[in-house]
Order: structure tokens, then sequence, then C-alpha cells
């Protein structure tokens, strides 16, 4: 049994990221934190309560996190998640309640709580997570590993080369990264990659039980709003986003990773936000001034998303 914690801004796809990660048997999903990311924080939290309902949760407990990222202003994603983050599905509110505590101290209890080694799953800015770091680094010794959907190899979605969960706190980022744990960047190069067809998603949508249709709701506006995302393999199809660093915890031999040296930009208005990734082979690094400041984390760039559709519908309708 894996034990896993999530820290989320929950918009479309930390919904099903959450869904996935409460069905699936071997996961033992110990806590959710929540972060103003894709929405307000109260708007997430709302959301998160909301998704655990629909997904049959146990006691979950989740926790309200920081407000805003360390330095800049909150800067929200509504014109692809919906006014309420969820797609605008008017989805009913949870009677469900958060607990009594700050998300860091949240973290801090689970982790140090857990009887085996931490996977930490951040799907949102890293704000709690940089907090986390610098209040109580003794967690660190019982994180197996941090997997974060965030970053890009490659080209960006917020800018031209930063992606939103780093450019929405380029600073944290670059704490975490700088942690010293083990981590997967499970960015842009393959967030669109793991799709699931229309003939699916129609099928969900049709389903009888709650979660099971609720995904499908979700999958259907994030193909109405993204129709022109040309790295969404597929005419018609939904990628799950979010939940895909979810399968890469559940099941990394499904990702391909290079271990590669890897800094946030933090000053250039024009790159602020971006994962400055180092793809020079070996004996070319000591050429780049500052170069002494990168950190090695495995990198994601490739993943078979035919593996992870199915990982992922299976779980859902199980």
């Amino acid at each position: 049994m894996q034990e896993m914690i999530l820290d989320v801004d929950t918009g479309i796809d930390d919904a099903l990221a959450l869904m996935l990660a409460v069905r699936h048997p071997d996961v033992n999903l110990r806590a959710v934190t929540c972060v103003a990311g894709n929405a307000s924080l109260e708007q997430v939290v709302r959301n998160t309560l909301t998704v655990l309902d629909a997904a049959g949760a146990g006691d979950i407990p989740v926790a309200a996190g920081a407000v805003r990222p360390l330095l800049a202003e909150a800067n929200h994603a509504a014109h692809v998640h919906g006014s309420d983050g969820l797609g605008d599905l008017a989805l009913p509110a949870s009677t469900r309640t958060v607990v009594p505590m700050h998300a860091v101290e949240l973290l801090r209890r689970e982790i140090l709580a857990s009887p085996t080694p931490v996977t930490l799953v951040p799907l949102a800015p890293m704000t709690n997570i940089a907090l986390l770091v610098r209040m109580y680094p003794e967690v660190l010794a019982n994180i197996e590993r941090i997997v974060f959907m965030g970053g890009s190899a490659s080209v960006g979605n917020a800018t031209a080369v930063a992606e939103f969960n780093t450019w929405h706190d380029p600073e944290a980022a670059e704490i975490v990264l700088t942690s010293g744990v083990a981590i997967t960047m499970y960015g842009l190069d393959v967030f669109y990659a793991v799709t699931i067809p229309p003939e699916d998603i129609v099928r969900l949508a049709e389903a009888s039980e709650p979660g099971t249709q609720l995904v499908g709701r979700l999958l259907k506006h994030i193909v109405s709003v993204k129709g022109g995302e040309v790295r969404v393999a597929g005419d018609g199809h939904g990628d799950i986003g979010d939940a895909g660093a979810v399968c890469a915890a559940i099941d990394p031999a499904g990702l391909s990773t290079v271990n590669l040296p890897v800094r946030v930009s933090l000053g250039d208005p024009l790159t602020r936000g971006q994962t400055v990734v180092d793809h020079r082979t070996a004996g070319h690094e000591q050429h780049g001034a500052g170069d002494s400041l990168f950190r090695r984390i495995d990198v994601a760039l490739g993943v078979d998303g035919t593996r992870y559709a199915k990982l992922f519908l299976d779980t859902i309708t199980a």
C-alpha cells in the first residue's frame, strides 16, 4: 500500500486526480491539502470537499493552506476551469469540513505519522510545500519522493516558456526543487499525452454512479475548452492532466524520465516561472555561469499514454 498525500488547487484535472487517488486499491490517501491556484483558496477547499463526496471517499483529512504565492499576487485560471473551478456544473455543496489546522501543519503531522515514507504529489503551485520545507525540514526524511505536476522542458502554457503552477509561485518551486528530496517533474512534455477517447467520455458521463458520471462531465468540459490545443492527441479526446501525475506515482514504469539539472527562473519577467532544464551532455555544464545552482531531478520526457489512460479508466469504473 502506497502512502500518499495530494496538495491541490482543485480545478477540473485536480478533481480527476483526487478521484483516482481515492479509488485506487493500492493507495492510502492520508490527507489532502489545498492552496490557491486555479481558483481562490476558499473555492479550492469547497471543490475538494465536493469531489471527495462524489468519489465516495472515507474520512480523509483536508486542510486549507496558503491564500497566495510567497511573493506575487494570485492569478487564477477561470478561463480554463470555469468561474467555480469545476466547469460551472452547479455541483451540490459538501457537508464535510476541513480540519482545524493549517495545511502545513497537516502535512507535517501525516508525513511524520506515516509508517512508511510518503509519496507527496503536489498538483498546484507549491506554496504549501515550500513552507513545509522551510518550517519543518525534519519531514524530508520520511518523504519517499515528490512527484509534482508542473514545469516544462520545452514550451509553456501560462507564458511562452512557463507552465502555470511554476509560474504562479516560482519562488516556492525553486525552494522545493532544491530541498534534497528525490523529485519527479511531470510537466507539460507529458501532461497532454494521456487522453480519454470521446466514446469513453460519453460512457462515463452517462453512468449512474455519481463519481464516474462527474468524471465524464469534467472531461467533456476539458474537451470544450481545449479544442484548439494541438498537444492533445486525438479529435474529441480529453486529457486527464494532473491525474497523470498520480498515475506516475502509482505506476512509474509508464513514465520515461531523464535525470537532468533544473532551475526555476525568478527574475526576468519574460522567463519568470520557467523551469530551465539543462539538456547538455556531460562535460559541458561548466561552461554556463551559475550552473552550480542547478539541481538534478527526474524530468518526464515521455509517457505511455495508453497505459495510463487504462489505469485511470479501470480505477474510476471499478
